[in-house]
């Protein structure tokens, strides 16, 4: 499928998105733009990886690089007036563009955004980061929570 930007999302990337929201194969994935041509898998994080796993891996690449990344974040939620807490998970979308990255490289990644937005159905949260503090388990969490309901 191409998207406005001219860039192809592959079918494996579509295939490794549903392995992980209905199958629960994976704990996340990142993405790379090659050759300016198509968006393909780049890291598999395995179903036991953790969070701090998942930012090595998405900055892997250097200081400079840009990726997109899906992960099933799971964590605990108390509902208003319940003792007991229940595990929550959602799906979401990040797009990792360091500051320091290319203007090229970080319009590239922007404009095909939307569309990944789009096409992987059932990400509960899109996240936009350039630095770590807003790529962090904190604010991630945050940004989950915040679509909780009491």
């Amino acid at each position: 499928m191409k998207m406005a930007s001219g860039i192809e999302l592959t079918r494996e990337c579509k295939h490794v998105f549903e392995q992980i929201r209905k199958m629960k194969q994976h704990r996340y994935v990142i993405f790379i733009i090659k050759d300016e041509r198509e968006i393909r898998v780049d890291i598999l994080g395995i179903r036991d990886a953790n969070y701090d796993d998942f930012l090595r891996d998405l900055r892997r690449g250097g200081p400079k690089e840009c990726r997109y990344a899906v992960y099933d974040y799971a964590y605990h939620h108390q509902c208003q007036g319940a003792s007991s807490t229940c595990l929550k998970e959602k799906l979401f979308l990040m797009l990792w563009c360091p500051v320091q990255a290319r203007v090229k490289d970080k319009m590239l990644y922007s404009s095909s955004f939307a569309a990944l937005k789009r096409d992987f159905i059932g990400v509960q949260k899109c996240i936009q980061a350039t630095e770590m503090d807003e790529a962090c388990r904190e604010a991630v969490e945050e940004q989950l929570r915040s679509l909780d309901r009491d």
